[in-house]
């Protein structure tokens, strides 16, 4: 089964154009959804969650049309949302139990069944008993895998689910995702470029509300070799090397700036060739969007 968006539009009355003519194939397993805040992931996956109207466009899970057949579309999926919220003085168990009822689980001794194997599932089990107030972020985050899970979803939808982890409960997270995209679809939309290195086997980066790239981490990794050069330099160096060469990315490093430098050809001697990684991808295609922004700007104002 797939996930087949096609030509979707969202723009908000108050004039925000969230995305514009979004067309992606999302198979079975892990799809990371890659993107700067704002860039439009919220409003594709509240829009594929059946949670807002799009202007225009189609959306498809296998034969089910998901803007047509919103409840049945309720039915198959899980969903976790950037906020999610609980109620601090209830039991994990019993609130589970709750949401067990609410997704359509009637029968006691089945729900009770169900609401066991998700908390062992998520390695909550032990502490069913203590209320949700008391439980750490990953935690949460683990409960509200456990909440998606009810009714055996066919696609499951998480947004940022790791912002705010510490490495281990992250790890805990990243396991957890993994285990479960091995049968359905799961969707994970993040900022966080190693959430998707580390468990995704297609991604797609969007921006400003348009689909930049879209494919295997390894095979869009592997046709920048050869592209990008690194330096180290002063802060107070960094304009005059965006004016002079094409700086994707920069950052900080014992006291000095890195910069990375998309160019066919080594820039200068005092370069070094660096073996890329999906974060120089994203940063270039966010640079080449950026460029092609501009230049398309300054033509509409000679013009």
């Amino acid at each position: 089964m797939e996930l087949v968006i096609q030509n979707l539009s969202k723009t908000y009355t108050n004039g925000t154009k969230a995305l514009k003519n979004i067309n992606l194939t999302i198979p079975k397993g892990m799809f990371g959804l890659l993107g700067p805040n704002g860039a439009g992931k919220s409003s594709l996956m509240r829009t594929v969650a059946t949670l807002q109207e799009a202007d225009n466009g189609t959306i498809m899970l296998g034969d089910l049309d998901v803007m047509r057949q919103k409840e049945e579309m309720r039915k198959v999926l899980g969903y976790l949302p950037q906020e999610f919220g609980v109620y601090p003085k209830v039991s994990a168990e019993e609130m589970l139990d709750h949401f067990a009822v609410l997704k359509g689980i009637s029968n006691s001794r089945e729900r009770k069944e169900v609401v066991k194997a998700l908390l062992q599932q998520t390695n909550l089990y032990d502490v069913r008993k203590k209320n949700l107030g008391g439980y750490s972020g990953g935690m949460k985050q683990r409960f509200g895998i456990a909440q998606a899970l009810l009714g055996n979803p066919k696609i499951i939808i998480v947004d940022e689910p790791t912002a705010g982890l510490d490495p281990a409960e992250r790890n805990r997270f990243h396991n957890l995702l993994s285990e479960i995209g091995e049968n359905i679809i799961v969707i994970l939309s993040t900022h966080i470029v190693e959430d998707v290195t580390d468990l995704c086997r297609n991604f797609a980066i969007i921006n400003k509300g348009e689909v930049l790239l879209e494919g295997d981490p390894l095979q869009v990794i592997d046709s920048i070799k050869g592209r990008i050069w690194r330096k180290f330099i002063n802060k107070d160096e960094l304009i005059q090397h965006q004016l002079k060469h094409e700086v994707i990315s920069s950052r900080l490093y014992a006291g000095k700036t890195i910069i990375h430098v998309l160019s066919d050809m080594q820039p200068s001697p005092d370069f070094d060739a660096v073996a890329p990684d999906l974060e120089d991808v994203y940063f270039s295609k966010i640079y080449e969007a950026a460029k092609r922004e501009s230049e398309a700007h300054k033509e509409l104002v000679v013009n």
